[in-house]
């Protein structure tokens, strides 16, 4: 039996294919041309040569049984959309195809490119297919499976490989795509926009992020929000200065609607009550404290350097922010569990989502930028009660030391033991400690403990934890990257008592450590954890709060997000 030269290109052009988790590592920039190159897609040679060598062979029209044998040495989601619908092609019709384009061009509410799909080139190219031959029309359709395939993916989990702009990320991505024949009895019915629903992340914080991504835009195209002078003074209520009514107007674009002074000659005969436009009063100090908590900024009412420069952001570049975080979202918002432990670095918190549904959140302290807190996912095991401390390599040449060098009291007053490598004590007054070779410092349990009474265990390579600390002032800060990499927790007793509860442990926090004996204690059922990087995530009532970049991740990402797709 044959079949037209149509249905064979399909079958040829599937099999040079291959599409795996959708995402596109960090590479150096390539400029876009209008027609894909053979030398970066691989899929212009492979077509066409799988054509002309099937038809130069045998003088007539190629027979499916050279393509099925192909099929059995490459696999992929072209090859297998294709294969569920016995090679048959899928965008024969307008509909199909505006269908398509119209979910495609959707994408941009997701912070992607719908030019990455070719989105606004379809439809033409469908029209100039199907006034050409069947290998023109195979083309197309291969072509408008791609895009779709390829869409799917990065609105799934992402559009860049987190691994290539990250060495040290550890959270496993869920690239599994609906099955192949789910796909394309989609495309058959045109239930395009229902299957790009069905594979967004749907967690209410995704949803709020678009929602805010749609909010800014439409600021944008309303004209750029106002600028503050940069080297303005310090606007504090009570003051008068020019620079407080910029200040009412800015922050009136992002919804403080009462900062906004009235104006009285629309309506001459009414009552208005109308803040002077340079006076800083009350409600500006107000909606001055809101914006800095959304930025994590000291909420002290007045207006700095460090509030200035927040202002003055353009807000294109929250834009980007958001966009930067919907992809962060795709990576991780997947088949959560129903409970674990959620510990978000740049917003300096942790959420506990427990199996009752309630959600326990405190604050956190992370690892400064030279010392960052890693990315990873993992399981708590067991905690640590009334712990020792080894001090890590890092900290013991970096930190400690330097210290003991410049005073000798210094291990004597933090109740630190020096051992050997097999753990004999050593006297501090007898190592060289100018060349102390490898020694070990380890402090022993007790108040002043860095790591306090608790510590959450969870198996990582980057030796990292939750613990209790004795320096909790530090939890008052706004912005809290005070730590060597590992996670101090405010209000640590309380979410250890939570996990035994949660877990069937049955065990009594305070009663394990009353005798202060440091003891390990399992969980009976492990916690899973994930250590994750927001700069951008929802509050509570859907407004964005932006945090700053502390590890500087924002800029890699945006470059890749913002990379043009150059093998569809």
């Amino acid at each position: 039996m044959r079949r037209s030269v149509a249905i064979v290109a399909i079958g040829a052009i599937a099999l040079g294919i291959m599409l795996t988790s959708g995402m596109i590592v960090a590479q150096p920039s390539v400029e876009q041309s209008a027609e894909p190159s053979t030398e970066h897609s691989g899929v212009q040679s492979t077509e066409h040569s799988a054509i002309q060598s099937t038809e130069h062979s045998t003088g007539q029209e190629p027979v499916v049984t050279s393509v099925e044998a192909l099929l059995e040495q490459r696999d992929g989601p072209l090859a297998a959309f294709y294969a569920s619908r016995d090679f048959q092609a899928a965008w024969t019709r307008a509909s199909h195809v505006e269908a398509l384009v119209e979910s495609l061009q959707g994408v941009a509410e997701d912070g992607l490119d719908p030019a990455d799909y070719g989105a606004n080139r379809l439809l033409a190219a469908y029209r100039k297919a199907q006034a050409g031959d069947d290998q023109a029309r195979g083309r197309f359709d291969t072509r408008a499976t791609r895009a779709l395939l390829t869409a799917l993916g990065h609105l799934h989990h992402g559009k860049v490989d987190p691994h290539s702009i990250d060495a040290d990320w550890e959270v496993p991505i869920n690239a599994q795509l609906p099955p192949a024949a789910t796909i394309a009895e989609a495309v058959e019915a045109e239930e395009i926009a229902a299957l790009f629903d069905a594979v967004r992340p749907a967690y209410a914080p995704y949803r709020k992020l678009k929602q805010g991504l749609a909010r800014y835009r439409h600021i944008q195209r309303l004209g750029e929000w106002p600028v503050l002078p940069e080297n303005g003074p310090v606007l504090r209520l009570g003051e008068a200065h020019p620079d407080v009514a910029i200040l009412r107007e800015r922050l009136a674009r992002i919804g403080e609607l009462e900062v906004v002074a009235a104006d009285t000659s629309i309506l001459p005969l009414a009552d208005l009550e109308a803040p002077a436009p340079e006076h800083f009063d009350a409600s500006l100090e107000a909606a001055v404290r809101r914006f800095q908590d959304r930025h994590l900024l000291e909420a002290d009412g007045v207006v700095g350097p460090r509030t200035r420069t927040a202002l003055n952001v353009p807000v294109g570049k929250r834009i980007d922010q958001i966009r930067l975080n919907l992809e962060r979202a795709r990576w991780l918002m997947h088949g959560l569990p129903e409970a674990f432990v959620l510990v978000d670095i740049a917003g300096y918190r942790v959420s506990y989502f427990r199996p009752n549904g309630e959600v326990w959140r405190s604050r956190i302290v992370v690892g400064r930028p030279y010392r960052r807190t890693p990315t990873l996912r993992s399981r708590i095991t067991h905690l640590t009660l009334n712990p020792t401390w080894t001090v890590p390599p890092t900290i013991l040449r970096e930190d400690v030391l330097p210290r003991v060098r410049r005073d000798a009291s210094y291990l004597s007053q933090r109740n630190m033991q020096v051992l050997t490598p097999s753990g004999q004590r050593l006297d501090p007054s007898r190592v060289d400690w100018s060349n102390p070779g490898s020694v070990m410092i380890r402090q022993a349990a007790g108040p002043g403990n860095a790591l306090g009474q608790v510590v959450v265990r969870f198996p990582n390579d980057h030796l990292v934890y939750l613990h209790d600390t004795p320096a909790k002032g530090l939890f008052a800060r706004q912005q809290r990257a005070f730590s060597s990499g590992c996670i101090r927790v405010q209000g640590v007793m309380e979410f250890a008592q939570l996990l035994f509860d949660d877990t069937g442990s049955e065990r009594n926090l305070r009663a394990l450590l009353a005798d202060g004996r440091t003891r390990n204690v399992p969980l009976a059922e492990p916690m899973p954890v994930i250590l994750h990087y927001w700069t951008v995530h929802p509050d509570a009532g859907g407004r964005m709060v932006f945090r700053p970049d502390i590890y500087k991740r924002d800029e890699a990402l945006l470059r890749e997000l913002d990379r043009p797709l150059t093998s569809l």
